[in-house]
């Protein structure tokens, strides 16, 4: 999986690019601990995002936590199979997808 992030103000901006799972989620949840501090919005751009793991869901909901009285997370662009995980695992309820 590859990171990219682009930073506007009090927003940080993450395109993800591969396999968000057990191998990579743990590379995810470094930077994101490092620096969603810094921000009151995360915005995941999950265009080139091929799968994601229980893993990669995990990762998600502690920045989602992390971030709640603050802006929260935004994620954009999810394909089908990556909206049908948030659908099934009831994330969709949870998170805000565009």
């Amino acid at each position: 999986m590859t990171i990219k992030e682009i930073r506007s103000e009090n927003t940080l901006t993450v395109f993800l690019d591969g396999r968000l799972d057990t191998l990579s989620a743990p590379e995810l949840d470094k930077f994101l601990e490092k620096n969603c501090p810094a921000v009151d919005t995360l915005i995941l751009d999950l265009t080139d995002l091929e799968y994601i793991s229980s893993t990669g869901l995990r990762v998600i909901l502690k920045a989602q936590k992390a971030l709640e009285d603050r802006g929260g997370v935004l994620i954009r662009n999810p394909n089908r199979i990556v909206t049908e995980v948030f659908s099934v695992t009831g994330f969709d309820s949870i998170l805000r997808i565009e």
